[in-house]
């Protein structure tokens, strides 16, 4: 398809270490994959958060279908070259006067990637405001080194251990986004949002996606082909979910959070060795 982002867009995520807003599917479309989110909590009991934190695509075939939208797709080809694995997924969700928030951080402190070339896509299925805490970016910072982050463990921090790092919050930028609009970052990109402070639940999907030619450092893992090809082979292939829930692909999902959370703990401990 023809090409999603400008010449212009491209040099920006490359020189700032973020972009948005791109159009990826409409409003309705948007509202429509919000529902399925919202019935599988009903159904499960349990937020979104939860279950579905590293690799959520393994759990639906729509979500797998969603992270090969062409136009994603075509936006992450344009920074990161045509062959293209994603690494893992996210569904997000902060709830109306929810107080809990996501503290600055890198992801490259935990992904364990070699090169450090990987791109999160934030897919938004609900308004993503300043007031429903969208997110937040510190540009250029994915041009320094990985930070070594403090693990807080604070209750009401979304990510796993409350890991933070201090930065100068005057330079950051809100990445406010519409539903069905989208967001990309680099993964040394400091990031972070605030608390939901509307009425409304803030809901959304984060892709992790790679160039085929990035390694594991930490062991043999798997992705998913989502363009082009792997001619490199330094992972293993996704089980790809037959049907929503299927019980094969859930049980790879609780295999590989489990071994994340061994692993992430044993890569940051290094770095403050």
């Amino acid at each position: 398809m023809t090409g999603v982002l400008t010449p212009e867009q491209v040099a920006h995520f490359k020189s700032e270490g973020y972009l948005h807003p791109v159009r990826a599917i409409s409003a309705e479309e948007a509202r429509t994959y919000r529902n399925k989110i919202e019935a599988f909590e009903t159904e499960s009991g349990e937020e979104v958060n939860k279950r579905l934190k590293i690799k959520a695509h393994l759990a639906f075939p729509w979500l797998v279908e969603l992270a090969r939208h062409p136009r994603i797709v075509s936006a992450v080809q344009a920074v990161l070259g045509p062959d293209v694995l994603l690494f893992g997924s996210s569904a997000f969700a902060k709830n109306a006067h929810d107080p809990r928030f996501v503290s600055w951080h890198q992801d490259s402190a935990y992904y364990g990637l070699d090169p450090h070339q990987e791109v999160t896509v934030w897919l938004a299925l609900s308004r993503a405001s300043s007031q429903s805490g969208c997110m937040k970016v510190i540009p250029k910072s994915h041009l320094g080194p990985d930070l070594v982050h403090e693990e807080t463990f604070d209750a009401n921090n979304l990510l796993s251990r409350g890991q933070k790092v201090t930065v100068d919050e005057s330079l950051a930028v809100e990445m406010p986004l519409e539903p069905g609009e989208f967001s990309m970052h680099h993964e040394r990109t400091v990031h972070g949002s605030p608390a939901n402070l509307s009425d409304d639940r803030r809901i959304g999907i984060a892709f992790f996606y790679m160039p085929a030619h990035c390694r594991s450092v930490l062991g043999r893992r798997s992705a998913l082909l989502v363009a082009g090809e792997d001619r490199h082979g330094h992972w293993d292939s996704d089980p790809e979910p037959r049907f929503d829930l299927d019980p094969d692909s859930l049980a790879f999902l609780e295999n590989v959070w489990a071994s994340y959370r061994d692993d992430a703990t044993t890569t940051q401990a290094a770095r403050h060795t």
